[in-house]
């Protein structure tokens, strides 16, 4: 799935062609990050205000270019310094979806999330810096949203030319079936996404991405990489997964392997849930709580457990060697595999990376 960059140095470039540097906010590990770098562009400065995410993003992306702030107090003057020495500026972001997920339990209160106000934030910086492009990245449904359409409309305030649609992921590269809305803007004219990587036929399905890593059991991990480690299963769950196949449901299993709520009506709208991936397709969307078998159908496609961290980073398209903790850090499976969830496909974000790269050229 691709190196680690690392450091600067590492950017690709083309002779003569402007400098091209971005500021990433809302930046998590970096997946956006690295995918905008390995594009061409360079991403001088990642801010977020998740300390715990210093370590993945720096290790990968370049030292000292993790700044922990909450954006809300960012100044357009900050950004536009760390930018000083670039002849594009670019500002990108994925301001934290938690208020718009279809996931959300309480959805009539949506605003009430602490988190609601940060894509108006994202609208503030844009109007201070006005970079000579934008590119916003979130949940389909927050398209829906007056906060969105106040996001748009602001950037068209300020002359920018907008696009905005919902992408398939897996047609950048990104083995896994995700939908997000992905907005571009321009100040230099029209601007839009590339033409898709890879078509139907040519989509990266989870035996290419992860069916040469080493196998491991329920409760196990690789002695030579510590994300290569499974959850535990009890000993009810080791048989429902042994009774589980590929793309199949709990409808497989004898019927005293089933749960009281599967018995419900409400529980019929569940089926892939305690499912099997298959190896011959991209992976269902990689959740926040991708390690844990009955959350998703994010059983292995033929060993007995849920997936590992680094399967579940692969399938956001992290190459194999993306660092996530230090040595001799204590693992905490929850912790990495919320940044993993939350994380941009870096495929997806060298798509981004490439479009605007794409209108610069013109």
């Amino acid at each position: 799935m691709g190196e680690v960059i690392g450091t600067k140095a590492d950017i690709p470039t083309v002779a003569d062609s402007p400098k091209i540097g971005a500021v990433d906010l809302f930046c998590g590990i970096g997946g956006l990050t690295y995918g905008l770098r390995s594009s061409g562009i360079d991403v001088v400065a990642g801010i977020d205000l998740d300390s715990s995410c210093k370590y993945a993003y720096e290790a990968n992306n370049g030292e000292d270019s993790f700044i922990c702030k909450n954006v809300g107090e960012v100044t357009g003057e900050e950004i536009n310094g760390l930018l000083e020495d670039f002849d594009i500026k670019v500002l990108v972001g994925c301001a934290p979806c938690q208020p718009f997920s279809t996931h959300r339990k309480d959805k009539k209160h949506r605003e009430r999330h602490k988190d609601w106000g940060l894509l108006a934030q994202f609208g503030r910086l844009a109007e201070e810096v006005k970079p000579d492009y934008i590119s916003m990245e979130n949940v389909p449904e927050l398209v829906k949203e007056g906060i969105f359409t106040d996001f748009v409309n602001k950037l068209e305030e300020l002359e920018y030319s907008v696009t905005y649609s919902v992408v398939k992921a897996e047609e950048y590269g990104v083995p896994q079936h995700r939908r997000r809305l992905l907005l571009l803007a321009s100040k230099k004219g029209a601007i839009s996404l590339i033409e898709p990587t890879n078509d139907e036929e040519h989509v990266i399905t989870v035996r290419q991405a992860i069916g040469s890593l080493p196998a491991v059991m329920a409760g196990g991990v690789c002695e030579g990489d510590p994300l290569q480690t499974a959850s535990a299963l009890s000993r009810i769950n080791l048989q429902r997964i042994r009774a589980s196949v590929p793309n199949g449901t709990w409808r497989d299993w004898p019927e005293d392997l089933r749960l009281a709520c599967h018995k419900k009506d409400t529980g019929q709208t569940y089926p892939s849930v305690y499912g099997r991936m298959a190896w011959d397709e991209t992976s269902p969307t990689i959740t926040t709580q991708f390690y844990m078998y009955g959350t998703g159908r994010f059983g292995h496609p033929e060993q007995d457990r849920a997936l590992t961290l680094r399967e579940g980073a692969i399938l956001q398209s992290f190459p194999a060697g993306y660092k996530f903790i230090q040595p001799g850090e204590k693992l905490s499976r929850k912790a990495i595999a919320r940044h993993i969830g939350n994380a941009v496909p870096p495929k997806l974000g060298e798509a981004v990376g490439k479009s605007i790269i794409a209108a610069c050229a013109g």
